[in-house]
């Protein structure tokens, strides 16, 4: 029997369907994500060396005390949801003219007071400000 000597060529993987796929992939991708700008609140606590504020006979008294808990005139809520502070703020407001005054703790989270004031805006409030203590 005579075998012929076959020259066998090396084995190789074709790369270019791999890489025709890859950047089919990175195109996808690029085109179908929806960029979202993060923001940030950049605050720096006020001084308390301003003027005061003219004082009205009815003001509405939010504290937020350092654990987060808020209080309506000094009545606190069942708890810290923002849906109970919604209710509490809708039944105590006779008038959305009146100010609210906000009182926040200075060990309070920051978060608290930003979803008291986000709350108050919601509700209609006209004139909101925050409460600081003289140095």
């Amino acid at each position: 029997m005579n075998f012929r000597n076959k020259k066998h060529k090396p084995l190789e993987v074709s790369l270019t369907p791999m890489i025709d796929v890859v950047f089919l992939l990175l195109i996808f991708f690029m085109v179908t994500t929806s960029f979202s700008k993060e923001t940030s609140i950049k605050i720096q606590l006020p001084q308390a060396d301003g003027q005061e504020t003219e004082q009205h006979k009815q003001v509405l008294r939010l504290t937020i005390d350092k654990s987060g808990q808020f209080f309506i005139d000094g009545r606190a809520l069942q708890d810290k949801s923002l849906a109970t502070l919604t209710k509490a703020l809708t039944a105590a407001v006779t008038n959305k003219q009146m100010p609210l005054v906000i009182s926040a703790d200075a060990s309070a989270p920051v978060q608290a007071a930003i979803s008291a004031l986000d709350v108050a805006n919601k509700i209609g409030f006209k004139s909101i400000s925050f409460s600081t203590q003289k140095e």
